[in-house]
């Protein structure tokens, strides 16, 4: 059941109408899975609409992680260690998300946007390596979209049961966590054999 504070910020950002859903997104108060998913049942109540709604999620959802990647890149690791506790963000999941990135190269930002733990510190060693912003931006976009279509259609579904969401979602998240992991090892098996050849 969702506390009385979420469910305070969630009627405020409804207030907001898509400006709030990508409020909410950008600011990470409260899991984007429950943004998207309100944002969802704003939708199946006619309050909202899918085009820009997604539009929205994707605008909040590339600002939270430009946020991440310029804080790393124009302040370093110290500054992260230093503040990203206030961005729930631990010296263990930097240390973690540093090995993808030096293991997995660029284009794991993508692979790794489905991934628990791994999913926000991963815009951190791409500041803190220099990664081209532009790239970063189009890897960030291609995952945030297919994960707000994802939980904005649930919401909608679910109407006023969209708080029953972490378990409605946890067969899909799964299936999703799946297919990232293979995904990821198949673009690693790709670099390796461009390496080879």
């Amino acid at each position: 059941m969702l506390s009385q504070v979420v469910n305070d910020v969630l009627l405020y950002l409804a207030d907001l109408g898509y400006f709030g859903i990508a409020l909410g997104l950008m600011i990470e108060i409260i899991p984007s899975e429950i943004v998207l998913s309100y944002g969802g049942f704003m939708i199946s109540q006619g309050m909202i609409g899918w085009p820009l709604a997604i539009v929205a999620a994707v605008i909040g959802g590339l600002f939270s992680q430009l946020f991440l990647y310029w804080f790393a890149r124009y302040g370093g690791r110290p500054l992260i260690l230093k503040y990203g506790k206030y961005l729930l963000i631990t010296e263990h999941h930097l240390d973690l998300a540093e090995r993808w990135f030096i293991k997995y190269g660029q284009g794991v930002i993508f692979g790794a946007r489905f991934i628990p733990v791994v999913r926000h510190a991963i815009s951190i060693p791409a500041g803190l390596a220099k990664m081209d912003q532009t790239k970063f931006s189009v890897y960030t976009i291609l995952a945030i979209i297919p994960w707000s279509i994802l939980f904005l259609y649930l919401g909608d579904t679910l109407g006023t049961n969209w708080r029953s969401i972490k378990e409605v979602a946890a067969p899909y998240t799964n299936g999703v966590l799946i297919a990232a992991v293979v995904m990821i090892i198949v673009y690693v098996a790709l670099k390796k054999r461009q390496r080879t050849t």
